[in-house]
């Protein structure tokens, strides 16, 4: 895993668009596995940036997101298709029938988790997915269980995440108590990888995602196996890291 130290979020966000954009350019065919949460926030501000000021072209990538909430459509405020909408695709010249997004209203979620492992496989796989992760490990909603979940599945959010992510919904209540996650193995087969994080809360699970045991209490330790992983944090995420033999920009 290689780790790329930066200064503050802002130069994290940056970085993490350079590797984004640079794919594009390089392939504009490109599959793009992408995520939501405030980490990738500034991320997504500065490819809108790249397109509106430099003309990199979104017109002929592919995405697939992460996750989304059981219960909650695209209408909803707090559903990742609106969240992807309001901070990336609207802003974009991708095409709508090239943007995935699980359906939280599905009436049949083990079917709708099939149809999008078969979506993606169809697609030919993430050329690079863009990943965060939680204070307790977890990345996508892949929360930290007794095994690692291979497939997209349907996953009951730890009470740490619905707490975290309470700021958005305005009550811990209104916190949707189940989400749709693709799994592990399909991470995994992404060609590459690029995980951000940000703020010292974040510092103790990047120390155990870089070198701790490898185990399903802590979902992103499973990316020490994976050949081409990069790690953009900025230097409160990165503070428990040892930083011999790293990238400092």
């Amino acid at each position: 895993m290689k780790v790329i130290f930066t200064k503050d979020y802002a130069h994290m966000s940056r970085m993490a668009a350079k590797y984004i954009a640079g794919l594009i350019t390089l392939h504009p065919n490109s599959i793009l596995g992408l995520a939501t949460g405030t980490t990738p926030i500034g991320t997504y501000q500065e490819l809108i940036r790249q397109h509106k000021e430099e003309g990199l072209s979104f017109a002929n990538a592919t995405s697939f997101n992460l996750d989304e909430y059981v219960g909650l459509g695209e209408a909803h405020p707090q559903s990742y298709k609106r969240f992807m909408s309001q901070n990336l695709f609207d802003h974009v010249d991708m095409r709508q029938d090239s943007i995935h997004v699980p359906n939280g209203l599905a009436e049949n979620l083990e079917a709708e988790c099939k149809r999008y492992d078969s979506a993606i496989a169809e697609a030919g796989g993430i050329d690079l997915q863009i990943l965060g992760i939680g204070r307790n490990g977890h990345i996508g909603f892949n929360e930290p269980d007794l095994k690692f979940a291979s497939e997209t599945h349907v996953v009951k959010l730890e009470e740490q995440t619905r707490q975290d992510n309470s700021r958005f919904f305005g009550s811990l209540e209104a916190v949707p108590t189940q989400a749709i996650s693709v799994g592990m193995k399909t991470i995994l087969q992404a060609r590459r990888i690029v995980v951000m994080a940000s703020g010292k809360e974040k510092a103790e699970a990047v120390q155990a995602m870089v070198s701790g045991e490898i185990q399903p209490s802590l979902p992103a330790s499973i990316l020490q196996l994976h050949a081409d992983v990069t790690l953009i944090v900025d230097e409160a995420a990165g503070s428990l890291i040892d930083k011999r033999g790293s990238k400092y920009v």
